[in-house]
């Protein structure tokens, strides 16, 4: 742009007219105290399970090992992927599974990313990850991504475990949004799944597993 187109489109703007600001509308009133835990554990299990998912409540370690192995024999579940966020890293499913004889790898266990890719999608039966907040209102899931937190264990395997603790179960969408991009928090994706993986036809005939897992289990820690 030359000097005069400049200083024309500038002098536009200054003899333009002024508007008034209108004021700002007042704020409503802040929402009511949220629901005490087992209320919002029971609106998600209801909301989970009316979306076709499923869900276990446990109240220590050994009873979430237990309740693991129970889901991983229902399905018939010989090899699984876990991702090794923060909820499960200190779980290390990996040796849970040499002690009752069933194979979990991560990841990290993988240095080529196209076998990785071919382990997630070919040869697991389950992904088993980390959850970073449940919606109660819906009986959704939220699962920030980052190198811990690999998208494709949650999207790839026919079966996706996920481990949420009751402590994150919340009906606060501003909450979520804070806490996971506040204080300069970057995930590199974040995605929310509610139900297993389904869609329609042209005759609006429902499909489960199309795009993603055929079934979710939520495990609860309380």
């Amino acid at each position: 742009m030359n000097t005069n187109a400049r200083d024309y489109i500038l002098d536009k703007l200054r003899a333009a007219p002024r508007r008034n600001v209108p004021a700002r509308p007042e704020l409503p009133p802040p929402p009511e105290p949220p629901p005490d835990r087992s209320a919002h554990v029971a609106s998600f299990k209801k909301n989970l399970e009316e979306v076709g998912g499923r869900l276990y409540q446990v109240g220590d370690r050994e009873s979430f090992y237990r309740t693991l192995e129970e889901i991983f024999r229902e399905n018939e579940v010989r090899r699984a992927m876990a991702t090794t966020d923060a909820v499960l890293a200190p779980l290390d499913l990996p040796d849970w599974g040499r002690r009752v004889g069933m194979e979990v790898r991560t990841p990290r266990d993988f240095r080529d990313p196209a076998a990785f890719k071919d382990a997630v999608f070919l040869e697991v039966d389950a992904g088993v990850t980390g959850a970073d907040f449940g919606i109660a209102s819906s009986g959704t899931l939220v699962l920030a991504h980052d190198r811990e937190q690999t998208r494709l264990v949650s999207l790839a395997p026919v079966l996706h475990v996920a481990v949420l603790p009751a402590e994150r179960l919340t009906d606060d969408h501003d909450l979520i949004v804070d806490r996971l991009y506040g204080s300069g928090g970057r995930p590199s994706q974040v995605c929310l799944i509610t139900g297993p993986s389904s869609t329609a036809d042209i005759q609006a005939t429902p499909f489960t597993g199309m795009h993603g897992p055929r079934r979710l289990v939520v495990i609860l820690l309380v």
